[in-house]
C-alpha cells in the first residue's frame, strides 16, 4: 500500500479482498500523502464494481471530501473522447450504438456484400470486435487461411468503420481503441492526459484486453505510479480477448515492477482451498502463489454421480430442500452453477415444481423493454440527429403510417448519398420515389425533430424528455398498444422509472447535457440493473463466469463431466487451462460446503451419450472427496490421482 513510486502488481488470490487494496491505497494517498484526490483515478471493469469501489472509499475519507476519478475502462474512454472529440474527428454529441445496433448494421452490410449468406452476424461481429480490440484496423488484417466467415468479416470490416463515423457514431470497442490511437499519435494530447492522473489503480487487471492494457501503459508511461490487481488464475475472459500474459508484459514494460502476494483467504473453509490448490496447481504460473485460512478445515467435498441429467437436478433441488429443513438455512445461502445456459432450464422446472424461489443470472435486462429502447432512441436522436439507427427504430413509433417499404427507399437513397437518414428525406431521390402523402409523414417527422432539438436540444434533460414524451404521445401509444390494462400500467411504471434515473443523473452533475445522460444510460451495466438479487432470499442459479466475484455459504458445481466442464471445444482447441481456471474459480466461490455433481449420460442434439466424469476430478486431493452415487468397490477415496478417475470410468461404462 505505501509503495507508491515506482509500478506495483498486487497478486490478489480469490477472497483475499483485491478490491479493499484499491480503495485503502486510495485513502492512503489522500490522507498520509496528501495527494489531491481529482488527480487519482481508478479503473475496473464493470458499474457495479466502480459504485462499490466508490462507495468504499467515500466511507474512508472524511464526509463530503471529494473523490477521485472511480469508472470503468468504457467510462474513462468516453472521457477522453468527449474531451478529445475534435482531435479524433468526430462531432459533439456522437452516439454509442449498443451491440444490437451494431448487430443491425452489420446485416445490412452482409447482406449487400453477400445476399441469402447464412453466416450469422454476430459471428462477423465478434470476429472484428477481435480485431478491434487486438488493435489492428481493416487494412492491417492478414487474411492467411481464412474461413468463409473470417473473409466476409473482413470484408464489411472496412464499410462497418465508415459507416459509424457517417453516423457520428462509436460502438463499446471504439470507447478504448479510439482513445488509444489518439493517445499513440499525439504527444501533446498524451502529455495533457498524463499529467492529470499522478496514480493509475487498475482492479481485475487479469481480465485485461489488449487495447485497454495498451490505455493503461500508455496514460502511466510517464510518471509510472501505476497499482494494479489481480489473479491470474482467475483469467476466464479468453473468448472477450482478456490476456492474463499481460501481468507478465508489465514486468517488461516497467522494469522497476514490484510484486506483492495476497495469499490469506477471507472467504472459504480450509478443505476447499486445498482442492483449489491442488487444481490449479496443474496451470503454469509466472507468479506462484498458495492460498490459505484461518476458517478451520471443513466438511469434506461431495462428489455425486447420477444415472442422467434428470436424476442430477432430481437429486440437487431434493438436497437443497432438506439441508434448509435440516439445518435451518436460507435458500439464498446456496447456488448452483453451472458452465452453460443450457443447463439452466432443468432447474428451473425443478425449483418451480417445489416452490424453490430461484434467481436466474442475466435475467432480462431493463434496457431490454421495448418502452425503454424506444425512449432512449429519441434522446439517442436528441444528442445526435445522425443517429440513423435510432431514427429508424422510432420513426414509425407511435405510427405515423411510415412503413418498411418508405424505410427501404429511405435507407437506399442514404446509402446513394452516402449521408443520414434524415438527409435522404430531403433529398429529391426520395421525393421522387414515394408519393406525395407518404414524402408529407416523413418530412413533417423530420422536420418535427429538427425543431425539438433546435427548441430542446440545449434543455435539461429531465424537462426534454418530459416534453419529447408529450409531444409524441407516447402514454397514448402505450395504452393503444398493450395487450391488458396491467401490461399498460406496468409500460408506464418503466417509462416513468427511467424518467427518474435521467433526473438522478442529471442532478448527480447539472452540467451534464442530453448527450452525456444517453452516455451514462447505454453505458450503464447490465449487473446493475439486477443489484437486488443477491440480497432476496432464492437459490442463485448462474453460469461460472457469472459467478466470478460471488461468494455463497453451499455452491454446487452441476455437470462436472468431460465435454462441460472442461467444455468440447476446449478440448478441440486445446485450451484446457482457461477452464481449469474456470473450474477454480467456482470451487472458491463456495463459504463452507461445496457439492461436485456428474451424470452417466445426457441427452445431447436428440440423442443420449455416455458421460465421462470431468478429468479434473482426479486433479483434487482423493482424500478429502466424499463420493455419493458410487458403488464403494471402486475405492474412490482410497485411490489417488488418474487412478480414481480410470477406475470411475469404467465403472461408468459397465
Amino acid at each position: 500500500m505505501r509503495h507508491i513510486d515506482g509500478p506495483l502488481l498486487v497478486l490478489a488470490g480469490a477472497g483475499s479482498g483485491k478490491t479493499r487494496v484499491i480503495a485503502h491505497k486510495i485513502e492512503y494517498l489522500i490522507k498520509q500523502r496528501e495527494v489531491p484526490p481529482e488527480r487519482i483515478s481508478a479503473i475496473t471493469f464493470t458499474n457495479k464494481a466502480a459504485r462499490e469501489m466508490r462507495e468504499r472509499v467515500s466511507s474512508l475519507l472524511p464526509r463530503k471530501a471529494k473523490g477521485p476519478w472511480i469508472s470503468t475502462f468504457h467510462t474513462l474512454g468516453l472521457r477522453i473522447m468527449r474531451a478529445e472529440c475534435a482531435a479524433l474527428g468526430y462531432r459533439p454529441g456522437f452516439s454509442i450504438l449498443d451491440s444490437g445496433d451494431c448487430a443491425n448494421l452489420l446485416a445490412d452490410l452482409m447482406r449487400r456484400d453477400q445476399p441469402g449468406s447464412d453466416i450469422s452476424v454476430y459471428e462477423i461481429q465478434n470476429q472484428i470486435s477481435g480485431w478491434k480490440y487486438a488493435l489492428i484496423p481493416p487494412d492491417k488484417v492478414l487474411n492467411t487461411d481464412f474461413t468463409p466467415a473470417q473473409k466476409l468479416a473482413l470484408r464489411c470490416y472496412g464499410p462497418y468503420c465508415e459507416a459509424l463515423r457517417a453516423f457520428n457514431a462509436v460502438d463499446f470497442d471504439d470507447l478504448i481503441i479510439a482513445p488509444v490511437e489518439l493517445l499513440r499519435r499525439d504527444e501533446e494530447v498524451l502529455t495533457r492526459w498524463r499529467e492529470r492522473i499522478d496514480y493509475l489503480l487498475v482492479d481485475e487487471y487479469q481480465d485485461t484486453n489488449l487495447s485497454q492494457y495498451e490505455l493503461v501503459r500508455l496514460l502511466a508511461g510517464g510518471h509510472e505510479r501505476l497499482t494494479v490487481v489481480g489473479d491470474d488464475d482467475q483469467s476466464i475472459y479468453a473468448w472477450r480477448g482478456a490476456r492474463p500474459e499481460n501481468m507478465v508484459q508489465l514486468a517488461n514494460d516497467f522494469p522497476a515492477l514490484k510484486v506483492v502476494k495476497l495469499e490469506q483467504n477471507y472467504r472459504c473453509s480450509g478443505i476447499i482451498l486445498k482442492a483449489a490448490n491442488s487444481l490449479i496447481a496443474n496451470n503454469p504460473h509466472i507468479y506462484p502463489k498458495t492460498l490459505w485460512c484461518d476458517h478451520g478445515f471443513g466438511d469434506k467435498i461431495r462428489v455425486i454421480s447420477r444415472a442422467s441429467e434428470h436424476d442430477e437436478v432430481e437429486w440437487l433441488a431434493n438436497d437443497i430442500l432438506h439441508r434448509r429443513l435440516v439445518h435451518s438455512l436460507r435458500y439464498g445461502d446456496f447456488a448452483v452453477l453451472l458452465r452453460s445456459n443450457f443447463q439452466a432450464r432443468l432447474f428451473e422446472h425443478a425449483f418451480r415444481e417445489r416452490a424453490i424461489p430461484y434467481v436466474v443470472s442475466g435475467g432480462r435486462s431493463f434496457f431490454d423493454f421495448t418502452e425503454i429502447k424506444d425512449c432512449v432512441c429519441y434522446l439517442r436522436l436528441l444528442a445526435n440527429p445522425s443517429d440513423n439507427n435510432a431514427l429508424l427504430r422510432v420513426i414509425n413509433t407511435p405510427r405515423r403510417a411510415i412503413g418498411p417499404a418508405t424505410v427501404k427507399v429511405l435507407v437506399e437513397v442514404a446509402a446513394n448519398g452516402n449521408g443520414t437518414l434524415a438527409d435522404a428525406a430531403l433529398d429529391a431521390e426520395f421525393a421522387a420515389r414515394v408519393s406525395p402523402q407518404t414524402l408529407k409523414r416523413t418530412r413533417a417527422f423530420i422536420d418535427w425533430l429538427n425543431d425539438f432539438q433546435r427548441l430542446h436540444g440545449e434543455s435539461a434533460p429531465p424537462e426534454a424528455f418530459a416534453q419529447l414524451l408529450a409531444d409524441v404521445g407516447y402514454d397514448d401509444w402505450l395504452e393503444q398498444t398493450a395487450e391488458t390494462p396491467t401490461d399498460a400500467e406496468r409500460k408506464r411504471n418503466n417509462v416513468a422509472e427511467l424518467a427518474k434515473w435521467i433526473k438522478r443523473i442529471h442532478e448527480a452533475d447539472e452540467s451534464r447535457t442530453t448527450a452525456d445522460v444517453v452516455a451514462a444510460l447505454t453505458l450503464f451495466d447490465i449487473a446493475d440493473r439486477k443489484e437486488d438479487d443477491q440480497d432476496s432470499d432464492a437459490v442463485a442459479l448462474t453460469t461460472l463466469h457469472a459467478a466470478k466475484g460471488l461468494e455463497y455459504p453451499h455452491v454446487y458445481l452441476a455437470g462436472f463431466e468431460e465435454n462441460l466442464l472442461p467444455h468440447r471445444n476446449s478440448i478441440a482447441l486445446d485450451t484446457i487451462e482457461e477452464e481449469r481456471r474456470l473450474a477454480y474459480v467456482g470451487i472458491t466461490r463456495a463459504q463452507r460446503t461445496l457439492s461436485l455433481s456428474f451424470c452417466r449420460s445426457r441427452k445431447r442434439f436428440g440423442q443420449t451419450e455416455t458421460v465421462e466424469p470431468s478429468r479434473f476430478l482426479a486433479e483434487l486431493p482423493q482424500d478429502e472427496l466424499a463420493w455419493d452415487g458410487i458403488p464403494m468397490d471402486v475405492g474412490a477415496n482410497k485411490v489417488a490421482g488418474r487412478g480414481t478417475l480410470d477406475s470411475l470410468k469404467r465403472m461408468l461404462k459397465t
